[in-house]
């Protein structure tokens, strides 16, 4: 097999990303060597990786601020609508690689650093991930960054600055160990803090109702610092804002209390006020009722608002007035999207900031609420709900729970299109009620995450809210940024596609479906298969390199990454293996498709079944990978440490991808959608998204296996009896048998009791009512991969029919829908050419 091209080589053969010019690399190599000589101290003449880094860093970062700051003032002069994007979770990775892709700086900086006897890669290496995110949902905020940049809205994400993000993962005997997450240690180049800009936030206290309206006093305040990230979006010059709060103590932070003389305990007792911002909370679909967390929630929310109201009044509107008084315009100007129910308090918040401090009436405050804010649902766990004890919401924020008592009112209070009150409408159903008891006020367009199958969930889990105002609910189907997810991490298969179809797809992803007429084109058919096969050799040195185990670049790199939970059935995956490898086992002369399976993901630090699911995989692996009867047929490796820079290594590298959750638990999933536009082929049940690309590319170019909802909801009726499959399948049996008999941990035989007894009697994702219809559907898998071509066909046929699941087309279909702006394809004039 041909050795992976070196980088030099692979440098000059990508052109998609645009062609250096000589002047260009000239100024890079100044801009650069002018950095690294200010970042080295006097006393230290050997610079490390490390300054050469910072050094490049900050080269790309000049070429960033007179665009941010032009979009800034073109903002300001224009007066858009602005849209402000609230989430806990920005997943965004790495910076450096993703500014110099959008701003088509990469060849020059990749030409010069060369020039300079650097590998570009190396440094991009250096930088750490901001992992401000557990997984999807903070990851899908940072593609929605990148889109509402690129189609030049005028956008700004809200977010905290957390100084821990998501743990690092070690593992230690097969087990998983958190280790705190430093990415601030040696700084970050690419924020900046905005001292200027610091605002109160208040908590506890007490209420006043005094004859001038309501008072919220005594309470304790909290500084929170805006700290700014620049986000570029693709070659149009537009530089948006990521504004994420650090909490600060105030000077005489408890002072006051410690006046007899305890000093050094009151300056001690900072850290209270300053750990709101600490760290982030670890938890995937998983909801934990902490005070220090719903801390987070009301100090973004709070600090974000006076930031949205403050930027509202000052801005030039075409009158001589200095500030806007009049809130009438508001959700003329403002749209405030709620990234599932963790930034819910803005509601309750704006109305305490509309009627307590600007004096609005209320039902004027409400219908100026309702029309500013819309809420994104991201899941149908009941266990991801958000539900907080009203003793604890009392304590911490009394004004707010007075509110949302009188929202509450309002809502049983209000009519339907009949004129008849709500709660006329619930005689008769005395279960509809609590129900139907809002906790928060809602927004104009709970726009749900996830399309397909989402809609039936308005049928069972949403029926009375839905029939009660079916006008506030929309589907919007994710996607994920073609910028990050194809050309930055797959340049060999952006290059390919541009020879084909020109480079309009970056942009506008829909264009990809013109691959449909090459097909069958034989040379483009060998080109796809090379690139995956350069990838594939690529990530497996880098295995090697980083996990000493040496794998066969030739098999099938079966992969599913993602955090690890029960209903995404990583579970399932593990039986897979383990069959294929008593298959081996019982017939080691037989021909086999050989298989790398490699599964990456987190499990939630208090989440006792996600930690037994990743020590069983790596115990699996530790057992197959080491059976001479095996060979390279069959491995089995655990991803360490998975995150977005890993993700964009893997994923390109992947032939089939794993979407197996039990239908009805995912509502959307955003992996999925990466996976096919990078040319793996999926198996996966009828769930989330899968429903979605499997209608774009037709459920016969994915492997579609399992229950269908409906199925599911049939199984839960008569009741799901695992034992039934367990007796009825031996291949099942045996494999459960050898987790349970100690097979996979001899050293420990008793260590999977608690996995097996909750896979025979209290399984909520029923595994092993899909196991045989999985199991045969991996067998299609392996008569398929052995005719690469037909195979590659089918991987072009995904790539063309990925083109729905850009993020450009979620956002716009957010703007026009539910933002009420469009987009824009106009380009702001650079730094280096006068304005309009």
């Amino acid at each position: 097999m041909a050795a992976p091209l070196s980088d030099g080589e692979r440098r000059k053969q990508i052109s998609v990303r645009g062609i250096a010019g000589l002047g260009d690399v000239a100024e890079v190599r100044k801009s650069f060597n002018r950095h690294l000589h200010f970042t080295l101290v006097k006393d230290r003449n050997v610079a490390t990786p490390r300054d050469y880094y910072f050094a490049l860093a900050h080269t790309v970062r000049d070429h960033l601020v007179g665009r941010w700051i032009r979009t800034q003032q073109h903002y300001y002069e224009k007066d858009p609508k602005r849209i402000y994007y609230l989430s806990l979770e920005f997943y965004m990775g790495r910076t450096l690689q993703n500014t110099m892709v959008n701003l088509g700086l990469q060849n020059a900086c990749d030409e010069a650093i060369y020039q300079l006897g650097l590998d570009l890669e190396e440094l991009e290496e250096i930088e750490e991930d901001a992992g401000l995110g557990n997984g999807g949902l903070g990851r899908l905020a940072a593609c929605f960054l990148d889109s509402m940049a690129t189609l030049g809205l005028a956008a700004y994400g809200y977010g905290i600055r957390y100084e821990f993000g998501i743990f690092n993962q070690k593992i230690v005997d097969g087990w998983q160990v958190e280790e705190a997450d430093d990415w601030l240690r040696y700084g970050n180049p690419w924020e900046k803090a905005r001292p200027e800009y610091m605002l109160p936030v208040h908590f506890y206290g007490r209420v006043d109702h005094t004859p001038e309206g309501v008072k919220w006093v005594d309470t304790q305040v909290v500084l929170a610092m805006p700290y700014d990230t620049p986000v570029p979006g693709y070659k149009n010059n537009t530089v948006n804002t990521m504004r994420l709060w650090s909490a600060k103590a105030p000077n005489d932070f408890n002072l006051q209390e410690f006046n007899v003389g305890d000093y050094i305990e009151a300056v001690l007792d900072r850290n209270l006020a300053e750990n709101i911002s600490r760290v982030l909370y670890p938890n995937d679909n998983f909801f934990e009722g902490k005070e220090l967390r719903l801390k987070q929630e009301y100090f973004v929310v709070a600090a974000t608002l006076q930031d949205i109201i403050r930027r509202f009044k000052s801005s030039k509107f075409g009158c001589r007035d200095p500030v806007r008084t009049c809130f009438e315009t508001f959700p003329d100007k403002v749209a405030i999207q709620l990234n599932d129910t963790h930034p819910a308090l803005s509601i309750p918040e704006l109305m305490r900031i509309l009627v307590d401090v600007e004096k609005v009436d209320w039902d004027k405050a409400w219908e100026i609420t309702k029309r500013t804010c819309a809420y994104t649902n991201h899941t149908v766990l009941p266990e991801a709900l958000e539900r907080w004890p009203v003793s604890m919401f009392e304590k911490l924020l009394p004004r707010h729970l007075e509110i949302i008592y009188a929202l509450n009112q309002m809502h049983l209070d209000v009519r339907d299109w009949d004129g008849h009150r709500l709660s006329r409408l619930l005689q008769g159903d005395p279960q509809r009620l609590p129900r139907v008891r809002s906790t928060c006020g809602g927004g104009p367009a709970e726009a749900l995450g996830g399309g397909g199958w989402f809609r039936s969930l308005w049928c069972s889990r949403f029926k009375d809210f839905y029939e009660l105002e079916p006008e506030k609910f929309q589907n919007k189907t994710n996607g994920i940024t073609p910028r990050r997810w194809l050309l930055l991490c797959n340049p060999g298969l952006a290059d390919v596609i541009a020879e084909k179809i020109g480079e309009g797809f970056i942009t506008d992803l829909s264009q990809l479906k013109k691959l449909l007429d090459f097909i069958n084109n034989e040379s483009f058919i060998r080109d796809v298969a090379k690139v995956k096969q350069e990838n594939k050799l690529k990530f497996a040195a880098y295995l090697e390199e980083q996990y000493k185990v040496k794998i066969n670049p030739s098999s099938m790199f079966d992969v599913q990454v993602k955090r690890i939970h029960e209903y995404k059935r990583q579970l399932l995956n593990c039986l897979h293996a383990i069959t294929l490898y008593n298959r081996i086992r019982r017939d080691p002369s037989k021909s086999f498709v050989p298989r790398t399976i490699m599964i990456g993901g987190k499990a939630a630090p208090g989440y006792h079944m996600a930690k037994m699911i990743i020590k069983l995989i790596t115990s699996i692996g530790e057992v197959i990978n080491n059976d001479p009867y095996v060979g390279d047929r069959l491995k089995v490796i655990f991803l360490e440490n998975y995150r977005v820079s890993l993700a964009e290594k893997v994923i390109p590298a992947a032939d089939l991808s794993q979407q197996i959750s039990t239908a009805g638990t995912e509502a959307s999933g955003t992996g999925n959608m990466k996976f096919m536009v990078n040319g793996a082929l999926t198996i996966g049940t009828m769930d989330g998204a899968n429903v979605e690309m499997a209608e774009e590319a037709g459920e016969e170019n994915l492997f579609i296996f399992g229950m269908r909802v409906e199925d599911v909801e049939a199984l839960d009726r008569q009741g799901y009896n695992a034992r039934e499959y367990y007796e009825r399948l031996p291949e099942l049996r045996q494999a459960v048998d050898q987790i349970s008999s100690g097979f996979f941990s001899p050293r420990d035989p008793g260590c999977f009791r608690d996995v097996v007894n909750m896979l025979m009697h209290h399984d909520r994702f029923k595994v092993f009512a899909d196991y045989e219809a999985y199991i045969k559907c991996q067998g299609q898998v392996d008569q398929l991969f052995m005719d690469p071509r037909e195979w590659t066909k089918k991987v072009i046929r995904n790539i063309a029919c990925s083109g729905k699941f850009s993020s450009d087309r979620t956002i716009t279909e957010y703007a026009q829908e539910i933002w009420g702006v469009e987009p824009s394809a106009t380009k702001i004039p650079p730094p280096n050419l006068p304005r309009d």
